[in-house]
């Protein structure tokens, strides 16, 4: 039996010496390690990282599974090519090729990772300040900016493309754009500095003083923000404009609770504890003004015409301010003629002289 069996193995081993046989034989092995490979990821890796409580694990196994079955099938293929008979031209030609796909594989799940990254950095912002709402879409941009070149960049070494020259041309025409679109770049790093720095988020209500706009923020966006008036008419305002300008946000602070200041005055004689109590009496009954902080009157001046005094209330939101002022300014105006306080108007008195 030994000498059939030698035979037949040295027949083997003489076969499988002409490249047309151990070549496919390769690209096939390498197909079935893929082939494993997205088996282990599916059957073992898939069923340890559904045991863990957090969703990381699954999407980041989810996203490599396919790329790491290709990167098994190209590098036996490049083995494969590598050894053949193949000319140098060809063969290197055909291994940069398999790069090519390596790399661009690798790019497109690099993306997907860094979404997964700054969702979970989100998440998880009270440990991490540095990523808010209104900073993730800037964080997104630049960290797939970051990877598409990076991608780029080593395709280009994989091809023996210089890209010093490149470069340089791009610097040339940078600043050829630069001076083409000055306000275009100002409102685009504006925009990122509002989102860096973050004066302002979505639903907050505003005012630009420079332009006395006030309204709800609806859309911050690298090159303009959106602005929602009272008259429910959306403002675009450029970026470059509001990071020049002093913006008071009427919703920051420690709640988004208003405080509204409304003058009156009452004629000079009349019971000023009366009238206060009247004043608080109303704010109170009215269902557009908070209970905490609790409503408030101050007397301010003695004025020409009338005792001056402010009524100091909350609002739940900014945009409450004017319809509260109205109710109000209704409710004491009532109350007052009721209870017989007068609300005086500027009088002048004239003398005559006898004979002009």
């Amino acid at each position: 039996m030994t000498g059939p069996l030698q035979s037949i193995a040295q027949s083997l081993h003489a076969n499988f010496q002409e490249p047309y046989l151990y070549l496919p034989a390769i690209v096939i092995g390498s197909g079935v390690a893929g082939l494993i490979t997205r088996w282990i990821f599916t059957r073992l890796i898939m069923q340890l990282a559904g045991k863990t409580h957090g969703q990381l694990d699954d999407k980041l196994v989810a996203i490599l599974r396919g790329p790491i079955t290709w990167t098994v099938v190209l590098l036996g293929i490049g083995y494969a090519l590598s050894i053949s008979p193949l000319s140098a031209l060809i063969t290197t030609f055909s291994i940069r090729i398999l790069k090519t796909i390596g790399f661009l594989i690798w790019t497109t799940a690099s993306l997907r990772l860094v979404a997964v990254f700054i969702d979970l950095l989100e998440s998880q912002r009270e440990r991490y300040a540095f990523v808010q709402p209104q900073t993730k879409p800037l964080m997104s941009m630049l960290s797939k900016a970051l990877v598409i070149f990076l991608g780029l960049y080593f395709l280009s070494l994989v091809w023996n493309i210089n890209v010093t020259a490149w470069l340089a041309s791009a610097g040339i025409l940078g600043i050829a754009v630069g001076f083409a679109a000055k306000d275009t770049l100002a409102n685009f790093f504006s925009g990122i500095f509002i989102i860096a720095d973050g004066p302002y988020k979505l639903g907050d209500y505003i005012v630009l003083e420079s332009s006395n706009l006030r309204g709800r923020v609806t859309s911050i966006g690298i090159r303009s923000t959106r602005i929602l008036t009272r008259d429910d008419v959306e403002v675009i305002v450029p970026n470059a404009i509001i990071g020049n300008s002093t913006v008071v946000n009427e919703s920051g602070g420690p709640y988004e609770k208003f405080r509204v200041r409304l003058d009156f005055g009452v004629a000079y004689g009349s019971d000023i504890d009366k009238v206060q109590e009247i004043v608080l009496s109303e704010a109170e009954k009215d269902t557009l003004v908070v209970a905490h902080p609790e409503p408030r009157t101050r007397f301010r001046a003695l004025g020409n015409s009338s005792l001056d005094f402010q009524l100091l209330f909350w609002v739940e939101t900014p945009e409450l301010r004017g319809m509260a002022i109205h109710s109000l300014l209704s409710r004491i105006y009532k109350a007052f003629n009721e209870q017989g306080i007068e609300i005086p108007f500027p009088q002048r008195v004239v003398h005559m002289r006898n004979g002009l």
